[in-house]
Protein backbone atom coordinates (compact mmCIF):
# COMPACT_ATOMS: atom_id res chain seq x y z
CA UNK A 1 0.00 0.00 0.00
CA UNK A 2 1.07 3.38 -1.16
CA UNK A 3 0.84 6.87 0.02
CA UNK A 4 -0.76 8.75 -2.45
CA UNK A 5 -1.91 12.54 -2.63
CA UNK A 6 -4.68 13.76 -4.51
CA UNK A 7 -4.87 17.67 -5.32
CA UNK A 8 -8.30 18.72 -6.27
CA UNK A 9 -8.44 22.39 -7.36
CA UNK A 10 -12.34 21.96 -8.15
CA UNK A 11 -13.87 20.27 -5.01
CA UNK A 12 -17.46 19.72 -6.28
CA UNK A 13 -19.78 17.83 -8.88
CA UNK A 14 -18.03 14.81 -10.88
CA UNK A 15 -14.23 15.81 -10.34
CA UNK A 16 -15.07 15.73 -5.96
CA UNK A 17 -17.13 12.24 -6.79
CA UNK A 18 -14.20 10.88 -8.56
CA UNK A 19 -11.54 12.58 -5.63
CA UNK A 20 -13.67 10.70 -2.88
CA UNK A 21 -14.65 8.09 -4.58
CA UNK A 22 -11.12 6.57 -5.92
CA UNK A 23 -9.90 7.36 -1.99
CA UNK A 24 -12.70 5.69 -0.38
CA UNK A 25 -12.41 2.31 -2.68
CA UNK A 26 -8.28 2.26 -3.19
CA UNK A 27 -6.35 -0.09 -1.29
CA UNK A 28 -3.85 2.57 -1.30
CA UNK A 29 -3.88 5.51 1.65
CA UNK A 30 -4.91 8.80 0.27
CA UNK A 31 -4.68 12.19 1.34
CA UNK A 32 -7.18 14.69 -0.97
CA UNK A 33 -6.20 17.92 -0.40
CA UNK A 34 -9.09 20.62 -2.04
CA UNK A 35 -10.04 23.57 -2.44
CA UNK A 36 -14.11 25.12 -3.05
CA UNK A 37 -15.97 24.22 -6.77
CA UNK A 38 -15.63 28.13 -7.75
CA UNK A 39 -13.82 30.40 -10.04
CA UNK A 40 -12.41 27.69 -12.52
CA UNK A 41 -9.92 29.94 -14.47
CA UNK A 42 -8.43 31.15 -11.26
CA UNK A 43 -7.78 27.62 -10.29
CA UNK A 44 -5.87 26.75 -13.41
CA UNK A 45 -4.13 30.16 -13.02
CA UNK A 46 -3.18 29.63 -9.56
CA UNK A 47 -4.19 26.76 -7.48
CA UNK A 48 -0.75 25.28 -7.78
CA UNK A 49 0.64 28.33 -5.83
CA UNK A 50 -1.88 27.24 -3.20
CA UNK A 51 -0.88 23.89 -2.84
CA UNK A 52 2.62 24.09 -2.98
CA UNK A 53 2.56 26.21 0.54
CA UNK A 54 -0.69 24.03 1.42
CA UNK A 55 1.43 20.35 1.87
CA UNK A 56 4.01 19.72 4.00
CA UNK A 57 6.55 17.26 2.88
CA UNK A 58 4.91 16.51 -0.86
CA UNK A 59 8.14 14.45 -1.07
CA UNK A 60 7.11 11.91 2.04
CA UNK A 61 3.98 10.14 -1.01
CA UNK A 62 4.87 7.73 -3.44
CA UNK A 63 2.43 9.30 -6.14
CA UNK A 64 0.60 12.44 -6.79
CA UNK A 65 -2.58 12.95 -8.87
CA UNK A 66 -4.05 16.14 -9.78
CA UNK A 67 -6.90 16.58 -12.46
CA UNK A 68 -7.41 19.15 -15.62
CA UNK A 69 -7.72 22.57 -13.72
CA UNK A 70 -4.51 22.96 -12.12
CA UNK A 71 -0.99 23.62 -14.02
CA UNK A 72 1.04 20.90 -12.85
CA UNK A 73 4.34 21.68 -14.45
CA UNK A 74 3.69 25.23 -12.24
CA UNK A 75 3.63 23.06 -8.85
CA UNK A 76 6.25 20.93 -10.44
CA UNK A 77 8.80 23.84 -10.58
CA UNK A 78 7.72 24.95 -7.42
CA UNK A 79 8.70 21.36 -5.47
CA UNK A 80 11.68 20.68 -7.36
CA UNK A 81 13.22 17.09 -6.57
CA UNK A 82 10.69 16.83 -3.76
CA UNK A 83 7.11 16.40 -6.15
CA UNK A 84 6.47 12.78 -6.23
CA UNK A 85 5.53 11.04 -9.38
CA UNK A 86 2.21 12.35 -11.21
CA UNK A 87 -0.79 11.49 -12.78
CA UNK A 88 -3.26 14.12 -14.57
CA UNK A 89 -6.71 12.87 -14.53
CA UNK A 90 -8.54 14.69 -17.19
CA UNK A 91 -12.57 15.52 -16.59
CA UNK A 92 -12.41 17.73 -19.63
CA UNK A 93 -9.89 19.79 -21.34
CA UNK A 94 -9.63 23.20 -22.55
CA UNK A 95 -9.17 22.59 -26.15
CA UNK A 96 -12.13 20.87 -27.23
CA UNK A 97 -14.24 22.31 -24.29
CA UNK A 98 -16.74 24.92 -26.00
CA UNK A 99 -17.36 28.34 -24.78
CA UNK A 100 -19.86 30.22 -23.78
CA UNK A 101 -22.03 32.29 -25.75
CA UNK A 102 -20.28 35.30 -26.39
CA UNK A 103 -16.81 34.46 -24.86
CA UNK A 104 -13.47 34.46 -26.55
CA UNK A 105 -11.19 32.30 -26.26
CA UNK A 106 -8.12 32.32 -23.99
CA UNK A 107 -5.07 30.23 -25.25
CA UNK A 108 -3.51 29.76 -22.22
CA UNK A 109 -5.64 27.64 -20.22
CA UNK A 110 -5.06 25.33 -23.72
CA UNK A 111 -1.18 25.38 -22.77
CA UNK A 112 -1.77 24.99 -19.43
CA UNK A 113 -3.58 21.59 -20.22
CA UNK A 114 -0.44 20.70 -22.58
CA UNK A 115 2.08 21.80 -19.93
CA UNK A 116 0.67 19.46 -17.52
CA UNK A 117 0.41 16.51 -19.96
CA UNK A 118 4.25 17.45 -20.19
CA UNK A 119 4.78 17.32 -16.18
CA UNK A 120 2.75 13.83 -15.63
CA UNK A 121 4.51 10.81 -15.68
CA UNK A 122 1.04 9.56 -16.99
CA UNK A 123 -2.42 11.10 -18.05
CA UNK A 124 -5.48 9.39 -18.38
CA UNK A 125 -8.58 10.59 -19.93
CA UNK A 126 -12.48 9.95 -18.93
CA UNK A 127 -13.68 8.65 -21.96
CA UNK A 128 -12.04 7.57 -25.59
CA UNK A 129 -14.37 10.31 -26.80
CA UNK A 130 -11.99 12.94 -24.94
CA UNK A 131 -9.33 11.37 -25.55
CA UNK A 132 -9.38 10.92 -29.82
CA UNK A 133 -11.59 15.09 -29.27
CA UNK A 134 -7.99 16.41 -27.52
CA UNK A 135 -5.79 14.24 -29.99
CA UNK A 136 -7.54 15.82 -33.09
CA UNK A 137 -7.11 19.36 -32.01
CA UNK A 138 -3.88 19.46 -30.82
CA UNK A 139 -1.81 19.55 -33.92
CA UNK A 140 -4.49 22.38 -34.96
CA UNK A 141 -3.81 24.39 -31.66
CA UNK A 142 -0.09 24.16 -31.37
CA UNK A 143 -0.49 25.39 -35.56
CA UNK A 144 -1.81 28.57 -34.32
CA UNK A 145 1.47 29.35 -33.55
CA UNK A 146 3.12 32.07 -35.68
CA UNK A 147 6.10 30.41 -35.66
CA UNK A 148 8.18 27.56 -34.16
CA UNK A 149 5.32 25.33 -33.80
CA UNK A 150 6.40 22.59 -30.92
CA UNK A 151 4.65 19.97 -33.27
CA UNK A 152 6.84 17.42 -30.89
CA UNK A 153 4.26 17.86 -28.35
CA UNK A 154 2.04 15.58 -29.90
CA UNK A 155 3.67 12.40 -29.71
CA UNK A 156 4.98 12.92 -26.46
CA UNK A 157 1.66 13.74 -24.85
CA UNK A 158 0.28 10.75 -26.80
CA UNK A 159 3.35 8.35 -25.81
CA UNK A 160 1.59 8.30 -21.51
CA UNK A 161 -1.98 9.07 -22.32
CA UNK A 162 -4.52 6.69 -21.87
CA UNK A 163 -8.44 6.16 -21.16
CA UNK A 164 -10.01 5.00 -18.17
CA UNK A 165 -13.63 5.67 -17.20
CA UNK A 166 -14.33 6.75 -13.63
CA UNK A 167 -15.76 5.11 -10.97
CA UNK A 168 -19.38 5.90 -9.58
CA UNK A 169 -19.67 5.57 -6.05
CA UNK A 170 -23.60 3.77 -6.13
CA UNK A 171 -23.53 3.44 -1.69
CA UNK A 172 -25.42 0.45 -0.58
CA UNK A 173 -26.75 -1.10 -4.04
CA UNK A 174 -30.17 -2.72 -2.61
CA UNK A 175 -30.94 1.60 -2.70
CA UNK A 176 -31.00 1.58 -6.35
CA UNK A 177 -33.18 -1.26 -7.39
CA UNK A 178 -35.98 -2.25 -7.07
CA UNK A 179 -37.60 1.67 -8.31
CA UNK A 180 -39.85 3.56 -6.30
CA UNK A 181 -42.25 5.05 -8.86
CA UNK A 182 -45.14 7.17 -7.49
CA UNK A 183 -48.55 7.56 -8.89
CA UNK A 184 -49.03 10.50 -11.33
CA UNK A 185 -47.64 11.32 -14.18
CA UNK A 186 -44.25 10.25 -15.11
CA UNK A 187 -41.32 12.07 -13.47
CA UNK A 188 -38.45 13.40 -15.42
CA UNK A 189 -35.24 13.88 -13.99
CA UNK A 190 -32.41 16.40 -15.37
CA UNK A 191 -29.34 16.09 -13.09
CA UNK A 192 -26.61 17.58 -15.05
CA UNK A 193 -24.95 21.26 -14.33
CA UNK A 194 -27.08 24.01 -14.71
CA UNK A 195 -25.06 25.57 -17.03
CA UNK A 196 -24.63 26.39 -20.85
CA UNK A 197 -22.97 23.29 -22.06
CA UNK A 198 -25.78 21.14 -20.88
CA UNK A 199 -27.90 22.85 -22.99
CA UNK A 200 -31.20 23.49 -21.03
CA UNK A 201 -33.23 25.60 -23.73
CA UNK A 202 -33.34 22.31 -25.77
CA UNK A 203 -34.37 20.09 -22.94
CA UNK A 204 -37.06 22.85 -21.81
CA UNK A 205 -37.93 22.70 -25.68
CA UNK A 206 -38.21 19.04 -25.64
CA UNK A 207 -40.66 19.27 -22.56
CA UNK A 208 -42.80 22.09 -24.16
CA UNK A 209 -43.02 19.83 -27.36
CA UNK A 210 -44.23 16.79 -25.34
CA UNK A 211 -46.98 18.92 -23.31
CA UNK A 212 -47.84 20.25 -27.49
CA UNK A 213 -48.17 16.51 -28.50
CA UNK A 214 -50.65 15.68 -25.50
CA UNK A 215 -48.72 14.13 -22.87
CA UNK A 216 -48.16 14.70 -19.17
CA UNK A 217 -45.23 14.85 -16.75
CA UNK A 218 -43.72 15.72 -13.59
CA UNK A 219 -40.17 17.46 -13.26
CA UNK A 220 -37.25 16.88 -10.91
CA UNK A 221 -34.54 19.88 -11.30
CA UNK A 222 -31.57 17.80 -9.71
CA UNK A 223 -27.80 18.92 -9.94
CA UNK A 224 -25.79 21.17 -9.47
CA UNK A 225 -25.20 24.99 -9.87
CA UNK A 226 -22.08 26.96 -9.08
CA UNK A 227 -23.00 30.45 -10.38
CA UNK A 228 -26.34 32.73 -10.80
CA UNK A 229 -29.26 30.55 -11.68
CA UNK A 230 -29.98 30.17 -15.45
CA UNK A 231 -32.98 32.23 -16.97
CA UNK A 232 -33.75 28.97 -18.33
CA UNK A 233 -34.62 27.30 -15.14
CA UNK A 234 -36.54 30.30 -13.94
CA UNK A 235 -38.65 30.53 -16.48
CA UNK A 236 -39.65 27.14 -16.66
CA UNK A 237 -39.95 26.82 -12.48
CA UNK A 238 -42.94 29.76 -13.45
CA UNK A 239 -44.15 28.10 -16.76
CA UNK A 240 -44.25 24.31 -15.47
CA UNK A 241 -46.01 25.11 -11.65
CA UNK A 242 -46.92 22.40 -9.86
CA UNK A 243 -45.08 19.96 -12.49
CA UNK A 244 -41.53 20.77 -11.04
CA UNK A 245 -41.11 18.76 -7.81
CA UNK A 246 -37.56 19.74 -7.05
CA UNK A 247 -35.75 22.39 -7.99
CA UNK A 248 -32.49 22.68 -6.90
CA UNK A 249 -29.36 21.25 -5.98
CA UNK A 250 -30.00 18.02 -2.94
CA UNK A 251 -26.82 17.99 -0.67
CA UNK A 252 -27.58 14.55 1.13
CA UNK A 253 -26.10 11.77 -0.96
CA UNK A 254 -28.82 9.35 -0.01
CA UNK A 255 -31.45 11.67 -1.00
CA UNK A 256 -30.50 12.01 -3.82
CA UNK A 257 -30.39 8.57 -5.23
CA UNK A 258 -33.63 8.27 -3.56
CA UNK A 259 -35.02 11.20 -6.43
CA UNK A 260 -33.19 9.28 -9.10
CA UNK A 261 -35.04 5.56 -8.11
CA UNK A 262 -38.70 7.88 -8.47
CA UNK A 263 -37.62 8.84 -11.55
CA UNK A 264 -39.05 7.43 -14.80
CA UNK A 265 -36.85 8.96 -17.41
CA UNK A 266 -33.84 11.41 -17.78
CA UNK A 267 -32.47 13.53 -20.78
CA UNK A 268 -29.47 14.96 -21.80
CA UNK A 269 -29.46 17.81 -24.19
CA UNK A 270 -25.28 18.22 -23.45
CA UNK A 271 -23.56 19.91 -25.86
CA UNK A 272 -20.24 18.78 -24.26
CA UNK A 273 -20.12 15.59 -21.90
CA UNK A 274 -17.09 13.52 -21.79
CA UNK A 275 -18.71 10.66 -19.62
CA UNK A 276 -21.64 11.39 -18.40
CA UNK A 277 -21.73 10.38 -14.36
CA UNK A 278 -24.91 11.88 -14.20
CA UNK A 279 -26.68 9.76 -16.58
CA UNK A 280 -24.78 6.93 -15.27
CA UNK A 281 -26.30 7.38 -11.40
CA UNK A 282 -29.57 8.07 -13.16
CA UNK A 283 -30.04 4.45 -15.43
CA UNK A 284 -28.45 2.88 -12.73
CA UNK A 285 -31.22 3.88 -10.62
CA UNK A 286 -33.83 2.59 -12.96
CA UNK A 287 -34.31 5.87 -15.51
CA UNK A 288 -35.00 5.34 -19.03
CA UNK A 289 -32.57 7.50 -20.83
CA UNK A 290 -32.76 10.01 -23.53
CA UNK A 291 -29.44 10.87 -25.03
CA UNK A 292 -28.00 12.59 -27.85
CA UNK A 293 -26.15 9.91 -30.71
CA UNK A 294 -22.52 11.78 -30.02
CA UNK A 295 -20.40 12.97 -27.33
CA UNK A 296 -19.25 10.25 -24.89
CA UNK A 297 -22.69 8.84 -24.62
CA UNK A 298 -22.36 6.03 -27.55
CA UNK A 299 -19.13 5.05 -25.70
CA UNK A 300 -20.72 4.66 -21.90
CA UNK A 301 -23.86 2.67 -23.58
CA UNK A 302 -23.78 -0.54 -24.85
CA UNK A 303 -24.78 -0.50 -28.37
CA UNK A 304 -27.51 -3.16 -27.86
CA UNK A 305 -29.50 -0.06 -26.37
CA UNK A 306 -28.29 2.63 -28.85
CA UNK A 307 -31.25 2.07 -31.07
CA UNK A 308 -33.66 2.82 -28.33
CA UNK A 309 -32.10 5.84 -26.60
CA UNK A 310 -29.99 7.76 -28.58
CA UNK A 311 -31.57 10.33 -30.35
CA UNK A 312 -30.45 12.16 -33.78
CA UNK A 313 -31.94 15.81 -33.20
CA UNK A 314 -34.36 18.29 -31.45
CA UNK A 315 -37.40 16.55 -33.62
CA UNK A 316 -36.46 13.42 -33.19
CA UNK A 317 -36.15 14.01 -28.98
CA UNK A 318 -39.36 15.47 -28.61
CA UNK A 319 -41.12 12.36 -30.36
CA UNK A 320 -39.40 9.90 -28.47
CA UNK A 321 -40.10 11.94 -25.29
CA UNK A 322 -43.73 12.25 -25.84
CA UNK A 323 -43.82 8.80 -26.73
CA UNK A 324 -42.00 7.69 -23.78
CA UNK A 325 -44.37 10.32 -21.10
CA UNK A 326 -47.62 9.01 -23.14
CA UNK A 327 -47.04 5.25 -22.03
CA UNK A 328 -43.62 3.84 -23.22
CA UNK A 329 -41.95 4.48 -19.94
CA UNK A 330 -44.38 2.42 -17.93
CA UNK A 331 -45.75 0.51 -20.43
CA UNK A 332 -44.95 -3.55 -21.46
CA UNK A 333 -41.26 -4.53 -21.74
CA UNK A 334 -40.27 -0.89 -20.19
CA UNK A 335 -39.52 -2.97 -16.37
CA UNK A 336 -36.88 -5.18 -18.64
CA UNK A 337 -35.47 -2.92 -20.02
CA UNK A 338 -34.86 -0.57 -16.57
CA UNK A 339 -33.49 -3.40 -15.22
CA UNK A 340 -31.10 -4.15 -18.30
CA UNK A 341 -29.58 -0.81 -18.50
CA UNK A 342 -29.20 -0.48 -14.98
CA UNK A 343 -26.80 -4.02 -14.65
CA UNK A 344 -25.13 -2.57 -17.58
CA UNK A 345 -24.43 1.12 -15.66
CA UNK A 346 -23.25 -0.94 -12.64
CA UNK A 347 -20.18 -2.01 -14.48
CA UNK A 348 -18.80 1.61 -13.47
CA UNK A 349 -18.95 1.01 -10.02
CA UNK A 350 -15.77 1.50 -8.15
CA UNK A 351 -15.25 -1.56 -6.84
CA UNK A 352 -15.35 -2.68 -10.36
CA UNK A 353 -12.97 0.01 -11.80
CA UNK A 354 -10.84 0.72 -9.13
CA UNK A 355 -8.32 -2.01 -9.65
CA UNK A 356 -7.16 -0.40 -12.95
CA UNK A 357 -7.28 2.86 -11.11
CA UNK A 358 -4.77 1.13 -8.38
CA UNK A 359 -2.74 -0.20 -11.03
CA UNK A 360 -1.68 3.34 -12.72
CA UNK A 361 -0.67 3.72 -8.74
CA UNK A 362 1.43 0.92 -9.12
CA UNK A 363 3.37 1.71 -12.00
CA UNK A 364 3.62 5.19 -11.25
CA UNK A 365 5.43 4.69 -8.27
CA UNK A 366 7.50 2.08 -9.97
CA UNK A 367 8.59 4.71 -12.68
CA UNK A 368 10.40 6.40 -9.58
CA UNK A 369 10.79 10.04 -9.14
CA UNK A 370 11.42 12.65 -12.34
Amino acid sequence: MARVLFLNPFHGGSHRAFAEGWAKHSRHAFDVVTLPARFWKWRMRGAALHFARKVEEPGRYGGLVVTDLMSLSDLKSLWGPACPPALAYFHENQLSYPLPPGEAIDYQFGFTDITTCLAAQRVLFNSRFQHDAFFNRLPGFLGMMPEYPPRWVVEAIRSRAGVLHPGVDFGDADILLPRRPEDGPPLVIWNHRWEFDKEPAAFFAALDAALAGGAEFRLALLGENFQVVPKEFEAARERYGPRVVQYGYVESRDAYLDGLRRGDVVVSTAIQENFGMSIVEAVASGCLPLLPRRLAYPEILPAEFHADCLYEDAGDLAVRLTALLRGGARGDGAGRRRADLAAAMRTYAWEHVVPAFDLEIDRLIASGRP
